[in-house]
């Protein structure tokens, strides 16, 4: 166990890395609501960030597991101001007045349908990634302390099953309730839900083999014993 706070020759790149994917969730499918036809399972419909979103979770779980605590809360805050930013400079893009021509009208028009997000699909989702991402990590943390770093598997499936559960819920209810009908918001939240938590328990062998890695390589693996959950910070 280290209990040392040093530098750490891969979490830059993991929190880089974490960063894109996050703006890839929020500005490739979000927006985007797909439909499959499953076994067992019929029409399911789904968002198409489901594609990118789950891989957001699965750092949350290598940066915790890893570095603790406070190392993945660093990462959520800075893939909390990357959205905000990104929002914003969408949203002053958008309304830049557009140069004359056929060509660029059009090009507006594609702007504004991929990234003219309202501001209450905008605020659903960085509020769900926050309370979400933050749940996942506190989960993680305190089912290692709990389990003495054993069941790792469990840590990982059990800390997403939660975090991702406040995450649907809030995002869907918030950002598409009194817009779909409620049941199309449950039934949407729920199979975001169960796909993603899915997706999580498909990935727990790439999971495994990523942490030992780093494990390894970095000589840590963090125990948050005396660690302070607020998340109203970003020191380490």
């Amino acid at each position: 166990m280290s209990e040392a706070r040093s530098h750490h020759r891969y979490y830059d790149l993991l929190l880089a890395t974490f960063v894109v994917v996050l703006l890839c969730s929020n500005f490739i499918g979000a927006g985007k609501v797909a439909q499959l036809d499953l076994p067992y399972f019929g029409n399911v419909i789904f968002g198409a960030g489901i594609l990118f979103f789950p891989i957001a979770y699965l750092f949350g779980d290598i940066l915790t597991e890893v570095y603790g605590y406070a190392y993945d809360r660093r990462a959520v805050w800075m893939g909390f101001a990357a959205l905000a930013f990104a929002a914003i400079m969408a949203q002053i893009t958008i309304a830049l007045p557009v140069a004359p021509g056929s060509y660029m009208a059009q090009y507006q028009q594609g702007m504004e349908l991929v990234f003219g997000n309202s501001w209450r699909v905008v605020i659903a989702s960085m509020l769900a990634f926050w309370s979400g991402s933050f749940i996942n990590a506190y989960v993680m943390a305190k089912m290692k302390i709990w389990t003495r770093g054993r069941f790792l598997w469990m840590r990982t499936i059990g800390s997403t099953a939660v975090g991702e559960l406040i995450d649907s819920s809030l995002f869907y209810f918030i950002a598409f309730y009194g817009i779909w009908s409620t049941h199309e918001v449950i039934a949407v939240a729920l199979a975001q839900y169960v796909l993603k938590t899915a997706w999580e328990v498909l990935a727990t062998p790439l999971t495994y083999w990523i942490i030992g890695f780093l494990k390894r390589k970095e000589a840590a693996d963090y125990y948050d014993i005396h660690t302070n959950f607020t998340p109203f910070r970003v020191k380490v």
